[in-house]
């Protein structure tokens, strides 16, 4: 018959079950009289949700302790009242609270007055006050038992644990541990616990070791009543520590060392044959067996022992990171400050007009016969005045003549013929100059617009990461849902608070953020999973905004026309911010399309970049104007902050646009050019409140004009109680195209709708 393999999962199961079977039958052990200490390993395991039938199982076959019927009688009582509570709860999905300890107590009813128990006769106290008074200290041990199978179950060598936790862990050695004594003798104690600490010293190797060995002697000085053992554990600790740099094996062979020269001062070498090896294997087996551990199993678990570790100096370093970029980013801000200041310099004094003054005297006037006669009675000192006026209107005529210069000049004709071709050439220069002017103003606002960037990214990045206490309370909050962090990382404030834990990859990220946003008070939402292993993730979770936002968006080419004019853009900024955004090119087709798709692409990228807003509106108008001849373009733009609800709307050249809020209509007005017509920009800006529900509507002219009249539209708009703003927009077209015969042009509505974030 070919053999089938045991399933991982199945085999994990056994070795479970068996483990607790184990523990049970010791806990029985550990006081002369085999109370059923058990109940508060399988009390426990109830707790901490393992299965109840087989903790059940394990808690009969550790009643076999008693060799008694009313003992195992007893125990059998308590599983069945514990079974029943857990279907209870099961049945209406429903997980028990500190209720439970309760349950825990009426549950040692049965052993109050059922279990065999023949009392201690020096309590002077009648038997079932001291069965009463061990009940109660079962109950206690169940809860502190509950604290330490967690732990054991969910934490060790995953992450950190808490010194309670600790505690917990020593308490149920001790208990354990003097079971163990009790029901198979010191050699097997030894066995055990030098294994113990030698597996420690082999994967921890600080001085934690020592402790710990300690804590390993605690059973063996309660049963003897002796603080020895605890001074011959410190000493296995200190000489497994001292020789853990030299490897497994030196550690080992130390360790075994000082345990045969204690067996000597014991008095273990005076007994028989049988003796005398057994008390040598309890030491030499368990170090053969750390000496042959696989590499591999050490290396994977010192990996996990590291979460052990309180991360400080990561944080430390982060931090010096940080602020070194910080400084180094305002000093790059500083240097993009003076080159704005550099392209706003002024060149200094125009002196064009004494330029051509000077030239016209030494051309015309010098070879002239009256130029002397001129000179003397100050005729020329009118050049002055001809030659501003000249640039000024950017020529001359006869009427522009001085009357000084009309009666004494002899050759006027000549000198306006003249004037007038040096009044060209400067009105050429001046262009160029005034180009020049724009380039360097147009580049100024950009280096503006960078150094603010860099200022406001190094004042983040120079911001230290410290350590919270809020950090821990989170851990302990996941950990009793059964979520597991090995690190967690709070930071920022306000808008920018931004939690980030590692965690299992398949963890929930719903239950953890619902977690951590009770413990914290703060609402949060899942922004980013990052993978870091096949098995393990970092979740980051940010501030979740008041607000979130539907849009819907209806739209018809011109009639004859395959493209519309019209463009509009979606863009979340970032994650508390979106914008939107309608352009519509003049005309209509594919051309007037690429002049407002031009339009929003310029001011995305700006908004992305995180552009001051008047930077970005005049330099986008800069860089319309000078692209193409005669394109413009009509905006409505609305960038709206989801934590506030308030919209900075901005209106260049556009149609009105409408807040509908309840039975409310607000109308939303601009008066300034399309953008692109003129040099500079000068575009109706406005802040609106919007609340829940509220509806942002921007439409092109094509529907105004549809409409016939601005009355006519709001009375429409009056009239409509919409529910979402994709069916919004779409009946607003719709009406338009009834109204009109034709679409003469491109129509398009935006609509947004600001909702409660779920």
């Amino acid at each position: 018959m070919r053999r089938i393999p045991l399933r991982l999962p199945a085999a994990k199961s056994v070795l479970v079950f068996c483990a607790l079977a184990a523990s049970m039958l010791f806990f029985n052990f550990a006081l002369p009289q085999k109370e059923p200490l058990s109940f508060a390993v399988f009390y426990a395991a109830l707790a901490c949700g393992r299965n109840p039938f087989a903790s059940a199982a394990a808690y009969a076959i550790a009643s076999a302790a008693f060799l008694s019927l009313e003992g195992s009688l007893c125990c059998i009582a308590q599983a069945a009242f514990l079974l029943l509570v857990s279907a209870l709860y099961a049945r209406f999905r429903r997980r028990a609270g500190y209720e439970r300890v309760a349950y825990a107590a009426v549950a040692q009813l049965p052993f109050v007055f059922l279990f065999p128990h023949a009392g201690y006769a020096v309590f002077p106290m009648p038997v079932l006050a001291q069965k009463a008074i061990i009940a109660a200290a079962i109950v206690l041990l169940s809860v502190l038992t509950e604290c330490a199978m967690r732990a054991v179950f969910t934490r060790v060598f995953r992450c950190r644990l808490s010194g309670a936790e600790f505690a917990a862990l020593g308490l149920a050695w001790l208990i354990l541990g003097m079971g163990l004594y009790n029901a198979l003798g010191g050699i097997a104690f030894t066995a055990v616990s030098v294994l113990a600490l030698l597996g420690a010293a082999a994967l921890v190797g600080r001085a934690s070791v020592v402790p710990f060995a300690v804590v390993l002697s605690l059973p063996l000085c309660a049963v003897q009543v002796s603080a020895i053992p605890a001074a011959v554990y410190a000493a296995f600790g200190c000489v497994a520590l001292l020789f853990a740099p030299y490897g497994r094996a030196a550690s080992a062979l130390a360790v075994f060392a000082v345990y045969l020269a204690e067996q000597w001062f014991a008095g273990t070498y005076a007994a028989d044959a049988l003796t005398i090896a057994l008390s040598v294997l309890a030491c030499a087996l368990p170090a053969v067996l750390v000496c042959a551990l696989p590499e591999k199993w050490l290396r994977s678990a010192r990996h996990s022992l590291l979460f052990y570790r309180e991360r400080a100096l990561p944080r430390i370093a982060v931090n010096r990171s940080r602020r070194a970029v910080g400084e180094q980013l305002y000093e790059v801000a500083a240097l993009f400050r003076e080159i704005e200041c550099a392209f706003l310099t002024d060149g200094g004094e125009d002196d064009s007009e004494r330029r051509i003054r000077e030239k016209l005297v030494s051309t015309l006037c010098k070879n002239c016969r009256g130029g002397k006669a001129c000179r003397e009675n100050g005729a020329q000192e009118s050049f002055g005045r001809l030659v501003r006026v000249g640039m000024a209107k950017g020529k001359v005529n006869l009427i522009d003549l001085p009357a000084e210069l009309a009666r004494s000049c002899g050759n006027a004709a000549g000198l306006l013929f003249a004037l007038n071709k040096e009044l060209a050439e400067y009105s050429r220069f001046a262009a160029q100059m005034q180009a020049a002017r724009e380039g360097r103003r147009l580049l100024a606002q950009q280096a503006h617009g960078v150094s603010e960037i860099l200022k406001d990214i190094a004042l983040a990045q120079s911001e230290a990461y410290a350590f919270s206490e809020e950090e821990g309370a989170l851990a302990r909050a996941l950990q009793e849902r059964g979520i597991l962090s090995s690190e967690i990382f709070t930071y920022g404030e306000g808008d920018d608070y931004t939690v980030s834990m590692t965690l299992e990859e398949r963890a929930d990220a719903r239950a953890v953020c619902r977690t951590a946003s009770e413990t914290l008070g703060v609402p949060l939402a899942l922004a980013e999973k990052i993978p870091l292993t096949t098995e393990r993730a970092c979740f980051v979770f940010r501030r979740k905004p008041k607000f979130d936002a539907a849009f819907g968006i209806a739209a018809r080419p011109k009639q004859g026309e395959l493209q519309s004019g019209d463009t509009h853009s979606i863009l979340r900024i970032d994650e508390r911010r979106f914008l939107v955004a309608l352009s519509d090119g003049m005309g209509s087709g594919e051309q007037a399309r690429d002049v407002s798709a031009r339009t929003l692409s310029l001011l995305e990228s700006f908004y992305k970049a995180k552009m001051p807003s008047e930077t970005v509106l005049s330099t986008v108008n800069s860089l319309i104007a000078f692209s193409a001849d005669e394109t413009f373009s009509c905006l409505d733009l609305a960038a709206v902050n989801l934590d506030t609800g308030y919209a900075d709307v901005v209106k260049i050249g556009s149609p009105a646009g409408f807040l509908i809020s309840g039975d409310e209509l607000k109308i939303l007005e601009g008066e300034s050019l399309p953008i692109g017509m003129l040099e500079a920009v000068h575009p109706a800006t406005m802040r609106v409140a919007l609340k829940e529900d509220d509806f942002l509507v921007f439409m092109s002219d094509g529907i105004t004009s549809a409409f016939g009249s601005s009355a006519d539209l709001c009375a429409y708009l009056s009239e409509l109680r919409p529910l979402n703003p994709q069916a919004l927009a779409e009946n607003i077209l719709q009406n338009a195209l009834s109204r009109a015969e034709g679409s003469d042009d491109d129509m398009t509505v935006l609509a947004v709708k600001l909702t409660a974030a779920a």
